[in-house]
């Protein structure tokens, strides 16, 4: 991992944002006046033929010596690639992005411990279902083992891959261990889309989404489950934090002026991406359960050097933290699960 590059990126994401926006309207503007224009009456492609403007199929050489001979011939040679092209990505680009995209119980849920008292809850970044395999070749059903040797009754995840045709690995993973699963999309991937969820043993009671894009480069979102029993309530947030520092504290912010999270018991659990002490990781340590805990370093997962991923309290007790550093973790993503105890009265 070149931690040069990640210091050098980190305050310069914004003018990388100002920059991807600049390009994208000059290419906007090339396609909209293809060269050799030559007015309104009509419009000159790469090869110099006019096409008439209004006429569907009809080309003119620029002398005026009729049809051009190879005009239809190159149009039937590349358009229908444009066409197919404009096929394949029409689905993705009709999703609207950050949005609530999955609710669902299982057949079969698994025992649960009773919500007052001490329970076990992680948060995992499952890099897209990704480890030393690599991004071409996911494994989901690796990283749907460590989540079950984590044990937790509640689990965060991060950078969760839902393909947009096929089996869905979530849905598949939360059934086969009778968990209740929610999912967010943050952004599409052009394998599918990209998001947060969380898995619980308990019902879920109530779903509310939060969007943290500030920054037009990074899409950004923390979903939340509420969970009720026997008058005892519990707020789970998931989230994936921004690298640049004056995004994430914006983010930090919004998420800590929330109402509920002021009033509710709260768990702020996700890949807070926090690699150097900064503004938001000193509001979030700010919190009165932290109890000066030492975060475990969780990432790289073959070595780990830094506490990327971590587990915020609000009105619950933090007992202990851990990292999860199984065979199995170690090759199913470059993150490393991290698991807290935590008691609520």
């Amino acid at each position: 991992m070149d931690w040069r590059a990640i210091l050098e990126a980190e305050g310069q994401i914004d003018d990388m944002a100002e920059a991807e926006t600049r390009r994208g309207a000059r290419r906007r503007r090339r396609r909209a006046e293809p060269s050799g224009a030559e007015g309104p009456s009509g419009v000159k492609g790469r090869s110099g033929v006019e096409r008439r403007s209004g006429v569907e199929g009809e080309w003119e050489a620029p002398d005026g010596e009729g049809q051009h001979p190879d005009a239809f011939a190159t149009r039937s040679r590349v358009e229908p690639r444009r066409r197919r092209r404009r096929d394949r990505v029409a689905e993705p680009s009709q999703l609207t992005t950050p949005h609530l995209a999955l609710l669902r119980a299982p057949r079969s849920a698994a025992a649960a411990r009773p919500l007052a008292g001490e329970i076990r809850v992680a948060t995992y970044n499952v890099h897209r279902w990704t480890g030393l395999n690599g991004r071409s070749r996911p494994d989901p059903a690796r990283a749907g083992f460590v989540i079950s040797e984590l044990d937790a009754d509640v689990i965060a995840l991060q950078e969760v891959l839902r393909p947009l045709r096929g089996d869905d690995p979530l849905e598949v993973l939360a059934e086969a261990l009778g968990l209740h699963v929610i999912y967010a999309t943050t952004r599409v991937h052009k394998r599918g889309e990209l998001g947060n969820a969380i898995l619980s043993r308990w019902p879920i009671h109530g779903v509310s989404m939060l969007d943290l894009s500030f920054s037009r480069l990074e899409k950004r979102l923390a979903v939340a489950a509420q969970f009720k029993e026997d008058g005892v309530e519990l707020d789970v947030v998931a989230t994936h934090l921004a690298l640049a520092d004056r995004t994430r504290h914006r983010q930090v912010q919004s998420l800590l002026e929330h109402p509920r999270l002021a009033r509710t018991p709260t768990l702020l659990m996700g890949d807070m991406n926090a690699w150097r002490r900064c503004k938001a990781t000193r509001a979030l340590d700010g919190l009165d359960e932290h109890r000066n805990l030492a975060w475990p370093p969780s990432f790289p997962s073959a070595s780990p050097v830094l506490a990327l991923d971590r587990i915020y309290a609000r009105n619950v007790e933090l007992l202990d933290v851990s990292v999860h550093a199984s065979r199995a973790a170690r090759r199913a993503s470059d993150h490393l699960p991290v698991v807290a105890r935590v008691a609520l009265s």
